[in-house]
């Protein structure tokens, strides 16, 4: 195993305020963050996540809040920092595009390119969707307009842009992919990328011309940097702005929803092999939430805000909620019912019950009868097993079944009956030595309910506590 673990979120664009489908992202790699932290120490992890700030959208939605650029990107910039703060997550760094830093290193990466001859001017036509903040291919094109935002109507453009001549480095790229030097996750993505390959790759283009707010070429200022490159080399910059942080190159896993796979599994590994840098190891792109069995939408009102879920079910709630949604990497769909019921069956009726019993019992024990260093040091290695395999959603359904087990063992030993303080104890330091684990092993999924347990069950004499969850 390395002894770096450097996990991304993709940066969120700030044209709007954060969704359930940001916070899914995030919460699953704030878990992948807490495990190898514990795994193999605090400082050889890196986590990384922020907010992407510049480009047409951008600029659109701050001029509609008549505010400047930089004053709209600085607010809904806290907003998701407000959130991740509300949701416990343990970034390591917020990166934001309008960083100065950001700006040297990417123009320094770009002239570099243009220095070996793989970036050239020349004439852009085609449709061009604000959504996406790209030019669309025609795949991406249904009844005339982008499949992913069919309420925005595709703009023709016919422009001056500089180009990255991609085509020339695909098969290389390609080349990487096949012998395993990067992997792309789940499979089917893979095969999505591989696809796209074989159907023939073009040149990209790399600037926008009139577009102000947005980063300039160093040897043409009148164009600005396309926006998607200037945020893929955000996963650099972040590494490259402290001396310490250069060891964390290559990522040892970029995260992300699947609707931008493409520039995250084929271009950016473009840009990456053009200037001679490592390649991350894994893209994982997970898939997408649907709500009631609808597409997330404004119009439909339908729109998850996570600051509402963790309003109802407090962070942890929410972030159990979340990460148990369905299965990592493909698709699923949410109900609101649901996550009541779910939270009061595993949560507050599950672990929550199951806590309150076990040490409501205890309390009428003059000590604690386990021996809380051993207990700590056991670890499950079916756990990492579940990480190595990029299954976090598996380990945390693999640590409830423990509780499901212990809740059997409660009902067959009946251990609110035992009159005996000796047998008792016997009996309950088998339910106080599981707890104590199952705690230890909440750590990366639910950090506050994790330190709730331990500090309810390491002491030297246990009471019953507050409930960990209200039942809703």
């Amino acid at each position: 195993m390395s002894n770096k673990f450097y996990v991304t979120t993709p940066i969120y664009y700030v044209n709007d305020k954060p969704h359930i489908g940001h916070a899914y992202t995030t919460v699953m790699a704030d878990v992948y963050a807490r495990f190898y932290r514990e795994r193999l120490g605090k400082n050889e992890v890196f986590f990384l996540t922020g907010t992407d700030e510049h480009g047409t959208k951008v600029a659109q939605s701050a001029a509609k809040n008549s505010i400047d650029p930089q004053e709209f990107t600085d607010k809904i910039s806290a907003q998701y920092k407000d959130v991740w703060q509300k949701l416990d997550i343990s970034y390591d760094e917020f990166f934001r595009t309008t960083d100065p830093r950001h700006k040297i290193i990417v123009q320094e990466f770009l002239q570099k390119l243009y220095n070996k001859g793989l970036i050239y001017k020349s004439l852009y036509e085609g449709v061009y969707c604000v959504g996406c903040e790209k030019f669309l291919s025609f795949d991406e094109i249904s009844n005339g307009v982008c499949i992913l935002h069919p309420n925005l109507t595709p703009v023709e453009q016919k422009e001056e842009n500089y180009f990255f001549k991609f085509k020339e480095l695909s098969s290389k790229v390609f080349s990487e992919l096949q012998k395993n030097r990067y992997s792309i996750i789940p499979e089917e993505r893979k095969n999505e990328i591989i696809g796209k390959i074989k159907h023939g790759i073009e040149d990209i283009s790399i600037s926008r011309l009139g577009v102000s707010w947005g980063i300039e070429l160093p040897w043409d200022r009148k164009h600005t940097v396309y926006v998607w490159v200037d945020a893929l080399i955000n996963y650099y910059s972040a590494t490259q702005m402290y001396p310490g942080r250069k060891d964390f190159w290559p990522p040892t896993l970029h995260l992300m929803a699947k609707d931008i796979l493409w520039f995250h599994a084929l271009v950016w590994e473009g840009l990456l092999l053009a200037n001679d840098l490592a390649l991350p190891k894994a893209v994982f792109a997970h898939g997408f939430f649907t709500v009631e069995g609808q597409k997330m939408s404004k119009s439909l009102g339908n729109v998850i805000d996570p600051l509402d879920l963790i309003a109802e079910y407090g962070k942890e709630g929410a972030r159990y909620l979340l990460i148990t949604s369905f299965q990592f990497g493909k698709d699923g769909d949410i109900s609101l019912d649901r996550f009541r019921e779910k939270y009061n069956s595993d949560l507050a009726n599950g672990i929550g019950n199951l806590v309150s019993r076990i040490a409501k019992i205890a309390e009428k024990l003059e000590h604690n009868p386990v021996n809380v260093e051993k207990t700590l040091l056991v670890k499950d290695e079916k756990i990492a097993d579940f990480f190595t395999l990029n299954k976090p959603d598996e380990a945390l359904r693999y640590v409830w079944s423990k509780i499901a087990i212990l809740d059997q063992k409660m009902a067959q030993d009946k251990p609110w009956e035992i009159k005996s303080i000796e047998e008792l104890e016997k009996t309950l330091k088998v339910y106080i030595e599981g707890l104590i684990i199952i705690g230890a092993q909440l750590k990366p999924f639910l950090p506050e309910t994790s330190a709730r347990i331990l500090d309810i069950f390491t002491k030297d004499k246990i009471f019953k506590p507050d409930p960990l969850f209200l039942r809703k």
